[in-house]
């Protein structure tokens, strides 16, 4: 059964004022996404989204297969399939494997992770579940990541968490 957002969708080209924002998002994305398409309901919503969203996707340090990790493992957590689907070619791409990115989906992510890839997904589980980091992770982080890299990683779990949490809120499947 297919079911509609809790919000309208806001066609683009139907209201001028969001005109200059879905030209960002056009030049930016190639498209006006159905998680726009629900953001556009509020200009400044979706135009600081934006903003955040493509500095956490393109303009950070953090590697991109770590980064589609964290995308699917918060999606996994926050029961948020849109967002999963959505990332799946974007994780193949990264160089994710098939069995990794199924294997995401576990409860406990298994050995077809390395280290680095472990301690991600135990900083993804966490932040989610729990929303402390346990001061031992947290060390280990800040050994492996300089300052820079330590507060991208947790702004793109952050970030992703906020993501999924919308779709899942208003039902964007």
């Amino acid at each position: 059964m297919k079911t509609v957002p809790r919000v309208p969708l806001v066609e683009p080209g139907t209201r001028p004022e969001l005109a200059a924002t879905e030209a960002r998002l056009m030049a930016a994305r190639g498209r006006v996404s159905l998680l726009y398409q629900v953001l556009l309901n509020s200009a400044p919503i979706a135009a600081g989204w934006e903003q955040l969203l493509t500095a956490v996707r393109q303009q950070t340090t953090v590697p991109a297969d770590l980064r589609e990790l964290v995308i699917l493992r918060v999606a996994v957590l926050n029961r948020a399939s849109f967002e999963f689907e959505a990332h799946v070619p974007h994780a193949l791409a990264a160089g994710l494997s098939a069995a990794q990115i199924e294997a995401v989906r576990a409860v406990q992510p298994c050995a077809l992770f390395s280290d680095r890839e472990q301690q991600v997904l135990a900083l993804t589980d966490a932040m989610t579940r729990d929303i402390t980091v346990p001061p031992p992770l947290m060390a280990a982080l800040q050994q492996a990541y300089d300052a820079r890299g330590l507060v991208e990683l947790v702004t793109t779990v952050a970030a992703y968490n906020m993501v999924s949490r919308l779709l899942v809120a208003l039902d964007v499947h």
